[in-house]
């Protein structure tokens, strides 16, 4: 079973936007200016894994608002991005961005499902 491992939330001004979940929640956030993308930091992570510490808990991301993401983006962890979006087409859904990778870290991709909503793939390198 494939699990739920990271949000995204995009944003029309990243600041203003990191500035109010940085306030409201205490969430730590940190730009990443080269991937023009915040992570977002929700709960405790160990260090070596740099995965969440708490079961069940996901970090996430803020980013800009695009017509490819114009909404919150649930992202699933996954052991192929490839692999995955090939069963997303072969069972009704589209690619919006194939496996793309994230240096040091693994892959991700975006999909749409069969009822229109923009969904996040996750591989670990």
């Amino acid at each position: 079973m494939d699990g739920v491992v990271h949000f995204e939330i995009p944003a029309d001004d990243l600041e203003r936007a990191k500035a109010f979940y940085g306030s409201v929640f205490d969430w730590e956030l940190q730009t990443i200016p080269e991937m023009q993308y915040t992570t977002v930091t929700t709960t405790p992570m160990d260090e070596a894994t740099m995965r969440p510490t708490s079961p069940g808990a996901i970090n996430g991301g803020l980013m800009d608002r695009s017509d490819r993401t114009p909404s919150p983006v649930i992202t699933i962890g996954v052991v192929s991005v490839e692999e995955s979006l090939k069963k997303v087409e072969s069972e009704g859904g589209t690619v919006v961005t194939p496996s793309t990778p994230i240096p040091g870290m693994g892959a991700f991709g975006y999909f749409k499902d069969s009822e229109g909503n923009v969904m996040g793939l996750f591989e670990r390198a």
